[in-house]
C-alpha cells in the first residue's frame, strides 16, 4: 500500500486525554480516532492488525473444532427476560425500543442467542457436542470509559458457545479451549497468565481468565513466589490457620469513641491493634440486608460473599441505607443487638477473636471485649475477605505475591445456567429430554491489540511482532523528487510484494525526518530505506526490535530479509 492513498493521521503532541501508553501511541501513530467517549474509529492500520489477530484466532478456533457463524448485535428482550438477566445485568445493558415500542438490546455478548438458535437447531444428542463462535462487535455502556480501547462502550470480542450432552464432554472441549488461548496468546507474542476467577454476570462455575502482564492493569493477580498458582484476587482462597488468644473472655464494655469512625482512627483511640477489630459492613445481597464481619486488618471481598450465600447480585448499602437499617453511620456498625431482619456472616477469622473492638450502632460509641457467640450470632463462617501479600498460597506452596494484568480471555463451564433458564434441551437415546450443558470462551480482540501496544513499544513508539504487524515492511525512499531513489524504491515495492511481503510504500514528499519519526511511531518491524547510495544499488535495513542496521544491495535483499523474519518468528 502506498502511504498517499491511506489514511494514517500520526500526532507529534501526546493526546491530552490519553492516560497509558498503548492509549496514546495508537493515537498518535495514526491507528485509532476517538468518536465519542469510549468509541473509536480502527483505521487502516489497526484494521490491518485487528484482521491478523483474527486470522490466528480463527486457526486456533478451527484446530479445536469451532464453528464460525455471526449472531446480531441487535437482540431481543424476550431471550433476556427468558434467562433473567433482563433484570439482572445492570445499566452496562444498552436497551432501546423499536417504532413498535418493542424493547430490544444491543448485545454485551450472546449466552441468550446461541441458546435460543442452539434449542432450535440441534435437537438430538446425535449432534452434540458441537463449539460454534464468532467475531463480532459488542456494546457495554461503561459508566467511565478510559484506557483507550482496554475499556469501551463498543468493542471487538471473539465469543465461543460449547453444547454438550455430559459434564466429561464439557471438560473436554474446555480443556481444548483453555489450550487453544495459550496458543493465540503466545502466537501473539503475549506474556500472559491463565489465572482462577469469577463468572461474574456471565454465570456458571470453573472459569479462568487470561491476564496479560501490566503495570496499568485492571485486575490484581495474586501468585505463589513458588508454584505456578495464580488466581484474580476476587478468586484467591484463603489457606490460613487461626488460633484463638489465650485469654479469658472480659465483660462487654460501651465506650465513648467521638469523631472516630475508621479502622485506623478506632485502633489509636483504644490503643489496640486494626487485627483486633471486628470490621462491620452492611451489603444488600439480593436486595436484601446482610452484615458481613472481618478482621479490621482484613478486606471484605464481595464475590466471595456472592458465592458463599449462592447469590445473584451484592452490593455495599450506602449510608442512606445503612442508616435506615440501624440508626446509625458508617463507622459505628457493628453487629451487637442487630434488628432481626439483618443476618450477620462473617469471615472465618473472625471466629477466632476474642475480646474484641466493635461498632455500637450508635455514633460516637463502640463495643470493647466483644467475643463472637456471646455477644452475637453469625450464621455463616466462610472464607470472605481478599487474599493478601504475603499470606500462604491456597495450593500450600511458597507465599502470595501480586502483579497487574489486563484480561484478554476468559473461559467458562456454565453447566445448564442458561438451558434451564430458557427451557432449552437435547432429546437423549430414550427420546428423554435434558437440558444442554454449556460452556462459554471470550477473547476481547480489540483488547488484545491495545494490550500488544502496551507490552511492544520504546520510547519512539511501538514495536509491533512480526505476526501482527499490519505490514512486514515500511519502504521510505529519502526524497522522492530524486530519480534514483524513486526508481529503485519502485522497482522494490513491486519485488517485495511479488515475494509475499506486505509493504507500507512511503512515497509522500516528505521530509526524511518526518518519515523516519512517523516509521518508529508506526512500528513495523523492518525499515527498509532508499537513500543517498540508491544510485549504486545499495539500500539501508533497520530492524525496529533491536535497532539493528544492515547495508544490502537490492539483489540481495529478499535473502537479508528471510533470514531477518525468521529470527523474528
Amino acid at each position: 500500500m502506498k502511504q498517499s492513498m491511506t489514511i494514517i493521521p500520526t500526532l507529534r503532541e501526546l493526546p491530552s486525554d490519553a492516560e497509558i501508553k498503548s492509549h496514546q501511541l495508537l493515537l498518535r501513530a495514526g491507528f485509532i480516532k476517538q468518536i465519542a467517549s469510549g468509541v473509536y474509529t480502527y483505521l487502516p492500520l489497526a484494521k490491518r492488525t485487528l484482521d491478523h489477530i483474527e486470522r490466528i484466532i480463527r486457526e486456533e478456533m478451527e484446530r479445536a473444532g469451532a464453528a464460525e457463524l455471526l449472531m446480531p448485535a441487535l437482540q431481543p428482550a424476550e431471550l433476556w427476560q427468558d434467562s433473567g438477566r433482563w433484570y439482572t445485568y445492570g445499566d452496562e445493558l444498552m436497551r432501546m425500543h423499536d417504532r413498535h415500542d418493542r424493547s430490544f438490546a444491543l448485545g454485551p455478548t450472546h449466552e441468550e442467542v446461541i441458546t435460543s438458535i442452539v434449542n432450535d437447531a440441534v435437537p438430538s444428542y446425535k449432534r452434540l457436542p458441537i463449539t460454534l463462535y464468532q467475531i463480532q462487535t459488542k456494546f457495554r455502556d461503561e459508566k467511565r470509559p478510559r484506557f483507550g480501547l482496554l475499556r469501551g462502550r463498543e468493542f471487538v470480542m471473539k465469543d465461543a458457545y460449547s453444547f454438550h450432552t455430559s459434564s466429561e464432554s464439557l471438560d473436554d472441549t474446555y480443556q481444548k479451549m483453555y489450550q487453544a488461548y495459550i496458543n493465540i496468546f503466545n502466537r501473539c507474542g503475549l506474556d500472559f497468565r491463565a489465572v482462577l476467577a469469577d463468572s461474574g454476570a456471565i454465570g456458571g462455575k470453573d472459569t479462568q481468565e487470561f491476564m496479560v502482564l501490566s503495570e496499568i492493569g485492571e485486575d490484581t493477580i495474586a501468585y505463589s513466589d513458588s508454584s505456578s498458582y495464580a488466581a484474580n484476587i476476587e478468586m484467591a482462597e484463603i489457606n490460613q490457620e487461626y488460633v484463638k488468644p489465650d485469654a479469658p473472655p472480659k465483660d462487654l464494655e460501651k465506650v465513648e469513641t467521638p469523631d472516630q469512625k475508621t479502622i485506623a482512627e478506632v485502633s489509636e483511640f483504644l490503643q489496640v491493634s486494626a487485627s483486633d477489630v471486628i470490621k462491620s459492613l452492611v451489603l444488600l445481597v439480593d436486595e436484601e440486608p446482610v452484615m458481613v464481619l472481618v478482621r479490621g486488618d482484613h478486606e471484605a471481598n464481595e464475590v466471595k460473599v456472592k458465592n458463599a450465600l449462592d447469590a445473584k447480585a451484592v452490593e455495599f448499602a450506602d449510608e442512606e441505607k445503612t442508616k435506615e437499617l440501624l440508626n446509625c453511620s458508617f463507622g459505628s456498625i457493628g453487629p451487637v443487638n442487630l434488628p432481626d431482619n439483618v443476618k450477620i456472616i462473617a469471615d472465618q477469622a473472625v471466629e477466632y477473636m476474642i475480646n474484641a473492638v466493635c461498632g455500637a450502632n450508635e455514633d460516637g460509641f463502640h463495643y470493647k471485649n466483644v467475643v463472637p457467640g456471646r455477644d452475637f450470632q453469625v450464621e455463616t463462617y466462610a472464607d470472605l475477605r481478599f487474599i493478601q501479600e504475603g499470606d500462604p498460597s491456597p495450593d500450600g506452596k511458597g507465599t502470595i505475591k501480586f502483579a497487574r494484568g489486563i484480561e484478554v480471555g476468559h473461559i467458562f463451564k456454565l453447566g445448564t445456567t442458561y438451558s434451564e433458564a430458557m427451557s432449552a434441551k437435547y432429546l437423549d437415546e430414550n427420546g428423554k429430554a435434558h437440558p444442554y450443558i454449556m460452556g462459554c470462551y471470550g477473547i476481547g480482540v480489540s483488547r488484545t491489540l491495545a494490550a500488544i501496544a502496551e507490552q511492544f513499544n520504546d520510547e519512539n513508539g511501538l514495536i509491533w511482532p512480526a505476526n501482527i504487524a499490519p505490514y512486514d515492511i515500511h519502504l521510505i525512499p529519502v526524497n522522492m523528487k530524486n530519480e534514483d531513489q524513486k526508481n529503485l524504491a519502485e522497482k522494490l515495492y513491486s519485488s517485495l510484494q511479488e515475494h509475499q511481503y506486505d509493504v507500507l510504500f512511503d512515497d509522500r514528499n516528505e521530509r526524511p525526518g518526518v518519515k523516519f519519526n512517523d516509521s518508529d511511531l508506526i512500528g513495523l518491524p523492518v525499515r527498509v530505506t532508499v537513500g543517498k547510495k540508491a544510485a549504486e544499488g545499495i539500500v539501508e535495513v533497520k530492524i525496529r526490535k533491536t535497532g539493528e542496521m544492515i547495508e544490502a544491495k537490492a539483489e540481495e535483499l529478499n535473502g537479508v530479509l528471510e533470514r531477518i523474519f525468521k529470527e523474528l518468528e
